[in-house]
């Protein structure tokens, strides 16, 4: 069983003019990095609106979600921030109060 998890993130990110599908396509690649990631419980990618997107992802303590922060997921994202996106990442951390898991 997975452990509940007690903190996340919400990261929201707006994309450069014309390069929304490219945000797409990388946000999609990220599946398999976070794959590798034991301590990362639930990982979704999503689209806001027409240029804005987002990650968010739970982890069951802050050692998952700093080793997480810390892992190839974001060194990716910022990597690629000055070219996909208009503006740095807005990065969240938030403290779960309740969540249901399969």
């Amino acid at each position: 069983m997975t452990e509940a998890p007690t903190v996340g993130l919400l990261v929201t990110m707006e994309a450069k003019p014309g390069r929304e599908s490219d945000v797409e396509k990388f946000l999609e690649s990220g599946r398999a990095l976070v794959d590798e990631e034991p301590a990362t419980t639930a990982w979704f990618a999503f689209r806001l609106g027409d240029t804005t997107f987002g990650i968010y992802d739970v982890f069951p303590d802050d050692a998952g979600r700093e080793a997480h922060l810390n892992g190839k997921v974001a060194e990716a994202l910022m990597a690629q921030a000055p070219d996909l996106f208009a503006g740095t990442p807005v990065i969240q951390r938030v403290d779960i109060l309740a969540s249901k898991l399969p």
